[in-house]
């Protein structure tokens, strides 16, 4: 019986991969020439070396390449530590428009962190940007020394 099933089973494969090799090609569609086209300036920001504290921010500019509006439905940090801020009207043909990106820089250690951008791009409507970097600690100063001042003992 078993053996039964497995012929069965590899009969149904060959069968269907034969049907898919009948010689017809996929034609891969092309975007939307009248559709709107998402650019960024960058596709990382890199920080550097900062000191744990400094400040996080980081502009990325969008542009709209394309001929309709770019509506950017979602923007979504890789993490928690990561905070992306995106416009929320539409971008216009020609225009061009901000995605802050906020990195919470008192983790300490290297930064590689993404944002995904869903729009309704014709070319990218999943784009993902990155951000990278390095913080390192803030040096802890040392308690001041008492100076052998008068004591009351």
């Amino acid at each position: 019986m078993k053996r039964l099933l497995l012929i069965l089973s590899l009969a149904f494969v060959g069968l269907t991969s034969a049907n898919a090799q009948d010689g017809t090609t996929t034609v891969a569609t092309q975007p939307d020439p009248n559709g709107p086209v998402i650019e960024i300036d960058k596709e990382v920001h890199d920080y550097g070396t900062i000191e744990q504290g400094d400040d996080g921010n980081c502009v990325f500019t969008v542009t709209n390449s394309g001929k309709s509006p770019l509506i950017i439905s979602l923007c979504q940090g890789s993490c928690g530590c990561t905070v992306p801020v995106c416009p929320q009207e539409p971008i216009l043909p020609g225009e061009t428009a901000k995605i802050s990106v906020k990195y919470d820089t008192n983790r300490v250690g290297p930064i590689n962190k993404s944002v995904t951008i869903t729009s309704n791009a014709t070319n990218e409507p999943r784009k993902v940007i990155r951000i990278k970097g390095n913080i390192k600690a803030k040096e802890q100063g040392s308690a001041p020394l008492n100076s052998g001042g008068p004591t009351n003992n």
